[in-house]
């Protein structure tokens, strides 16, 4: 999903730079992005320094992000929405960020489609966030993109192999913010 961001780009999330190296620097003309915990967030800036980059990266949450209105032409977020304290402000603040036309490329785990898969999610998923950073594995995820009023285009689905199934639905695809 990295490489299909263009223009000026926000990542949510953008933890120690992994996604860095991802992004074609031919069709990135900025890139900013938010993630709250400092000593990520260092990784990241060391990472952007690296390759050269003038990256504004901030300590933040996704719930208040401190960038302007229509700031941004894509925004990245990758295994970032299950964490969040509150995923429909986290939404909206992404819509609010992104230019009309704009997009949200999103990679994401969340609720299995599979009723089995799911009845699991449910039982492990109270235990599963106090160990792995407050992890959610029930959240829903286009359809929580559509909630937030974007069109999203699907671009792949399905459980990652060689893993459990309770923790590995994925979904992803561009959530665009409509024009008018």
């Amino acid at each position: 999903m990295v490489p299909l961001a263009r223009g000026d780009v926000f990542e949510l999330g953008c933890g120690g730079g992994i996604n860095q190296g991802f992004y074609d620097p031919a069709t990135v003309t900025s890139l900013s992005g938010i993630d709250p915990h400092e000593k990520l967030l260092a990784g990241a800036r060391e990472a952007a320094r690296e390759r050269g980059w003038a990256a504004d990266l901030r300590q933040g949450v996704g719930e208040d992000i401190p960038f302007a209105d229509s700031a941004f032409d894509t925004v990245v977020c990758t295994f970032t929405l299950c964490s969040v304290a509150d995923p429909a402000r986290v939404l909206a603040e992404m819509r609010r960020i992104l230019r009309p036309g704009g997009q949200a490329l999103f990679l994401e785990h969340g609720r299995a489609p599979d009723a089995d898969v799911a009845r699991w999610q449910d039982r492990i998923e109270p235990v599963w966030k106090r160990l792995a950073g407050g992890c959610h594995l029930t959240r829903p995820i286009g359809s929580a993109f559509r909630g937030a009023g974007f069109e999203v285009e699907p671009l792949g689905q399905g459980y990652l192999p060689k893993a459990p199934k309770f923790a590995m639905w994925n979904e992803w695809g561009a959530a665009r913010r409509p024009s008018v």
